[in-house]
Order: C-alpha cells, then sequence, then structure tokens
C-alpha cells in the first residue's frame, strides 16, 4: 500500500464549511483568552485577600499606636489580635509572648507588615510609639489567615470552569451568529442557481454593504460573461460569413476546371483558385493569432530594435508601384515587444498603406522617456473621423474610397490592435500631412 502523505492545514479545512471554520477559529481565540484571564486573575487572589487584611490591620494599628502614645491600653476588636511590646519584642501588656522571630520583630519596627508562619499564618503590622513615660513600645496588630490558601486555589478553579463555561456560550453564539449572517448568501446562491439567461441577482434594499457589493460584482462578472459570449458568437458568424466565400469561390472554380478541360481556361481557374487559397489561408492565420489572444496567450517580452524592424519590414514589402520613405531617429529605438509581433504589425500596416496610397508611405520612428512610436502615413483617401474608433473592430470595413479597392477580410488593423495593446501599447489613425491617413502605434519603451 502507498503510504499517505502529511496533511497541510490547507487539506485538513478543505472540506469544511466557512461557519465551522469561522466558529472554530474564533471559539479558540475566546478560550485562549478566557484561560489566560483566569489564570492571571487567579494568580492574583492571594495579594488581593492580603491587600484587604492589610488595609484593616493598617487601620486598627492606627488607633491603637494613639492609646498607647496617650497612655492607655488598645482595644483588640473581635477576631483580631493587639500587643504591645518592647523594642526586643517582649510583651510589656501582660500577655502571652508572640510568635514572632527577631527578623519578623525588626521588620515591624521598620514599619513593615509580616506574615508568621506559627501555628498557623498570621499577618502583621506595627509600629513603634513612645509611651507617656518616654519609654518606646511596639504596637503589634495580627490577623489569622486561616484558610485563605484554600480560598485562592477554590477561587482559580471556579475561575478556569467560568472561562471553559464562557467559551462553550460564545461559541453557540457565535454559531447562530454565522449562520444568520450567511443566511442571505445562501438565499442568494440558491437565487443564482435559478437564474435565466439575461437575468441579474436581486438584492433587498435592507442587505447588508457586504452582500450588496457581492451582488453588484456577481452582476458586473455575469455583464462580462454575457458580452464575452456576444462578441464570441460574433466572431464565429463572421469568420464563418469570410471563410465561406473563398471556399464556395474555390470550389465553383474547381467545378469550372473539371467541366471545362480547355488548358488555357484550366490555366486562369488554376490562378484564381491560388489567389483565393492565399487569401484563405491570411484568413485562417489571423483568426488563429485573434484566437490565441482571446485565450490568453502571450509570448515573453523581448528588447526590439523598431528602426532595424521597420527598414525589415520595407525590405519585405519588396518592389512596390509608390515611393517608401524611412524616417529615423538617430541612435536606435527599442520597444518591449516581441519581434513576430512587430513584424506582424508593420507588415499589415505597410501592406495597408500600400494598398491606398497615390505616390508614397512615409514611415517614421520616434521615441521619449517611456514609448517608442512608430508612424505610417499615406496620401491616399485617408479614413473619415466616423470610422476612426471602429476601424480596428474585426471583421470591420470602412464603405468608401478607402475600402472599395481592397479584398480583405477586415482583419489586418484588428491584429494590429490586439497584438499593440496587450502589450501595454496604444494604436489610432488620424490625418496625414499629406492628406492621407496616419496610423499610430505605441509600445512601450524597453528598459
Amino acid at each position: 500500500m502507498r503510504a499517505s502523505g502529511p496533511t497541510t492545514p490547507g487539506g485538513r479545512w478543505a472540506g469544511t464549511s466557512l461557519r465551522l471554520r469561522i466558529t472554530a477559529l474564533v471559539t479558540a481565540v475566546t478560550l485562549a483568552c478566557l484561560l489566560g484571564l483566569a489564570t492571571v486573575a487567579g494568580r492574583g487572589l492571594g495579594p488581593l485577600l492580603t491587600g484587604a487584611v492589610d488595609d484593616e490591620l493598617q487601620e486598627v494599628l492606627s488607633g491603637a499606636a494613639r492609646s498607647v502614645a496617650a497612655g492607655g491600653a488598645p482595644a483588640a476588636p473581635d477576631g483580631l489580635a493587639v500587643r504591645v511590646l518592647d523594642t526586643a519584642g517582649s510583651p510589656v501588656d501582660d500577655g502571652a509572648p508572640p510568635a514572632l522571630t527577631r527578623d519578623e520583630v525588626r521588620s515591624l519596627k521598620a514599619g513593615t507588615p509580616t506574615t508568621a508562619d506559627g501555628r498557623g499564618p498570621v499577618r502583621w503590622h506595627g509600629a513603634v510609639v513612645t509611651a507617656p513615660d518616654g519609654s518606646q513600645r511596639l504596637v503589634v496588630v495580627g490577623a489569622g489567615l486561616v484558610g485563605q490558601r484554600a480560598a485562592e486555589a477554590s477561587g482559580s478553579r471556579w475561575l478556569l470552569v467560568t472561562a471553559l463555561v464562557g467559551t462553550v456560550v460564545a461559541g453557540v453564539a457565535i454559531w447562530f451568529a454565522v449562520g444568520s449572517a450567511l443566511r442571505p448568501v445562501a438565499r442568494m446562491r440558491r437565487s443564482v442557481r435559478g437564474l435565466a439567461p439575461g437575468e441579474r441577482v436581486t438584492v433587498p434594499d435592507a442587505a447588508a454593504g457586504e452582500l450588496r457589493a457581492l451582488a453588484d460584482d456577481f452582476n458586473a462578472l455575469l455583464d462580462q460573461q454575457d458580452a464575452t459570449a456576444e462578441r464570441l458568437r460574433r466572431f464565429t458568424g463572421d469568420a464563418a460569413h469570410e471563410l465561406r466565400s473563398p471556399v464556395a469561390s474555390i470550389r465553383l472554380q474547381s467545378e469550372v476546371a473539371v467541366a471545362n478541360p480547355d488548358p488555357e481556361l484550366s490555366h486562369e481557374v488554376h490562378a484564381d483558385v491560388l489567389a483565393d487559397a492565399e487569401r484563405l489561408s491570411a484568413l485562417l492565420d489571423g483568426l488563429l493569432v485573434l484566437a490565441r489572444s482571446d485565450a490568453g496567450e502571450l509570448p515573453p517580452s523581448e528588447t526590439v530594435d523598431l528602426v532595424g524592424e521597420v527598414r525589415a519590414a520595407v525590405d519585405r514589402a519588396g518592389e512596390q508601384p509608390v515611393q517608401l520613405v524611412v524616417n529615423a531617429m538617430s541612435g536606435e529605438a527599442w520597444a518591449a515587444a516581441a519581434h513576430t509581433e512587430v513584424e506582424l504589425v508593420l507588415d499589415n500596416l505597410l501592406r495597408n498603406a500600400c494598398r491606398y496610397t497615390r505616390t508614397r508611405v512615409v514611415m517614421s520612428v520616434l521615441a521619449s522617456r517611456s514609448t517608442v512610436r512608430v508612424l505610417v502615413g499615406d496620401d491616399g483617401p485617408g479614413v473619415r473621423p466616423e470610422h476612426r474608433t471602429k476601424i480596428f473592430d474585426r471583421f470591420y470595413r470602412v464603405s468608401d474610397d478607402r475600402a472599395r479597392a481592397s479584398g480583405g477580410a477586415g482583419l489586418g488593423l484588428a491584429l494590429v490592435a490586439e497584438l499593440v495593446r496587450r502589450r501595454g501599447g496604444r494604436v489610432a489613425v488620424g490625418e496625414s500631412p499629406d492628406g492621407g491617413a496616419r496610423f499610430t502605434v505605441v509600445w512601450p519603451r524597453a528598459g
């Protein structure tokens, strides 16, 4: 048999309810506090009882000392002993010698109370006074402490019992209090289970602030999930629509090629099929990148030289019927991104600009203290203001002169926006100095 490993504290509590956890924790803390208080109080019972005896003895001693100083005999209250001794500790009041040692007599003459253990513990207080004849007398007052130790032990036991009973009462009260506090949460859980699509959790106006905040956060989560599901449905529908067109075109042209064995027609059909296949491949690649981004996949950030990447993008563009101009700042502009992402962004922006420009495309690289920017401008028809906030949406096409010549699927700029956004950057479109469109991409600066 395989020996099971040690159970972690989290594992022991994994199957217990929150109500039991809170009750157990608070009960344990209550027990520790009450036991600590009972222990401290039990240790203080002895000094407390002795202090009460000292107060009473000190009051009787004051009266007895005044009587002796006046030449009279001090009175002894019931239960107390009042003696008059000489400074050596011998009695001068015709009584029996008290059970006091020399050290105890010396302490009493100094005004220090003492406890003598003779036939039983006796608490003594003393004071030296001068009699009318000029002699020095030691007046002492004593009280027996019989039963005090038993009272201390009994009191300590009762304090411990009281602490245990108090802990049990507190635990029961906490159990019911936590259950009452969590009852609205249980009702909310039951209502959540019965929610229909589009419904939200409702909380009474008299509910606690924490419960209302929990309901608001849960409703916000439901809104976010509904929005995500709606985007997914729209994205799936748009993707299916976009995929249907090239697939249908390839199928139709293949049927034409099969039905007509003419070599020249077959060659033309194969060229058209190749173009549609390339369009379909680009569409699938874009959908795959967007799907990975939606799933949260993010390659590690690297240090990318944007000046070199812009020049490499121009080289990849090859021969173009327009003029490509690169305005790079002196030195190097380093961005915190991934090489593949930067290549995809620059290729899409450059391809988009070359598609719509008339004579030239200008690419600029600028750097500041915290960001680096790439500007791609053309002298084409530009982008109207009402389209500038939507042009980065997936499958969005501008229905104006800038889109009439486009055969794209509406994913290029959406890819640009998504790849830049997940690196903490931003992308925008405005008007270039040549009258066309100018796209601005901002990445965080490396380092």
